[in-house]
C-alpha cells in the first residue's frame, strides 16, 4: 500500500484546506516544486496534487507549476486532479509527464468522458469520488449530487479506471481520522482499487486502513493520501510507508 503525500495548490502556493473550504486554508509553502522534492527525499513513491483554483474554475489554473514539478522530478509518479474537464486537459498533463489524471466533477456529469479518457490513455485515469455523508460532491465540493459514492464507483467497473480516490469531505483536513467504514464499504463494492483520503493524522490510521484493505471483498485499498498530518508533523511519511511495507511483506 502506498502512502501518498498531497500538495494542494491555491494561488501558486502549497496549502491545506479544512473540509474543502477555500476561505479556511493554511499556507505551508510558497515553493511547491521544492516541497515535491522534500517528499520524494522522504521516500514518496507517488505524489497527489490538486489544483484547487482549477477545481472551482472548472479548468486548470496552476498547470504550469504542475508541469514544472513533473519535469523537475521525472522519476516521481504524479496524480493530478482539479479542473480536468476536457480531453485537452488530459492530453496536456500526460504530455507534461504526469502519470495519472484524476477526473472528479466530469465523472458525475459526463461519465462517457471517463470512458473516452481511459480508451485514449489506458492505465492513466483515476476517478475522484468526494462525498458528504455518502453522497458525491462536485465543483470543488461546492455542490452535492443525488448520486451515492458506491453507485458511482460501480458505474466505472468496466471502463479501465486505474483507481478511485475516495475523500470523505467532513474528515478532510480535520486530523480526526479517516471515515474507515465508508472507505471499506466502497472498497467492498468496487472491483477498482481505492485510494483513501481525508483525515489521516497518525500511524494508527495507516494501520487501520491497511487492515481494512486486507479484509476487503472488492478491489482493496491500494493507497492512502495524507496532507496536513505530514506537514504539521503528527505523521512521519517514511515511517508510514515502512509500516505498509512491513504489513505487505509479512509471511502468512
Amino acid at each position: 500500500m502506498l502512502v501518498i503525500p498531497a500538495i494542494d495548490l491555491k494561488d501558486g502556493q502549497c496549502v491545506r484546506l479544512k473540509q474543502g473550504r477555500m476561505e479556511d486554508s493554511t499556507v505551508f509553502s510558497d515553493d511547491p516544486v521544492s516541497m515535491a522534492g522534500i517528499w520524494q527525499a522522504k521516500g514518496a513513491r507517488r505524489l497527489h496534487i490538486v489544483d484547487l483554483n482549477g477545481a472551482f474554475a472548472g479548468t486548470p489554473v496552476n498547470a504550469e507549476i504542475i508541469a514544472k514539478i513533473a519535469a523537475t522530478y521525472p522519476d516521481l509518479p504524479i496524480q493530478i486532479g482539479g479542473g480536468i474537464r476536457s480531453m485537452e486537459n488530459v492530453e496536456f498533463y500526460i504530455n507534461a509527464g504526469v502519470s495519472h489524471v484524476i477526473i472528479g466533477t466530469q465523472a458525475v456529469k459526463k461519465p462517457e468522458f471517463v470512458k473516452e479518457a481511459c480508451e485514449a490513455y489506458p492505465g492513466k485515469v483515476i476517478v475522484g469520488i468526494d462525498a458528504i455523508e455518502g453522497m458525491v460532491a462536485t465543483e470543488g465540493w461546492a455542490d452535492v449530487s443525488d448520486v451515492s459514492a458506491v453507485t458511482l464507483a460501480e458505474k466505472f467497473a468496466d471502463y479501465g479506471v486505474e483507481a478511485i480516490v475516495y475523500t470523505d469531505i467532513n474528515c478532510d483536513g480535520m486530523m480526526g481520522g479517516v471515515n474507515l467504514e465508508a472507505t471499506k464499504e466502497l472498497a467492498d463494492h468496487s472491483p477498482i482499487p481505492v485510494i483513501a483520503s481525508g483525515g489521516v493524522s497518525k500511524l494508527a490510521d495507516i494501520a487501520a486502513i491497511r487492515e481494512a484493505s486486507e479484509a476487503s471483498a472488492g478491489g482493496g485499498i491500494m493507497g492512502v493520501i495524507t496532507g496536513r498530518a505530514i506537514y504539521e508533523g503528527s505523521l512521519d511519511l517514511a515511517l508510514a510507508q515502512q509500516l505498509c511495507d512491513e504489513e505487505i511483506n509479512q509471511p502468512d
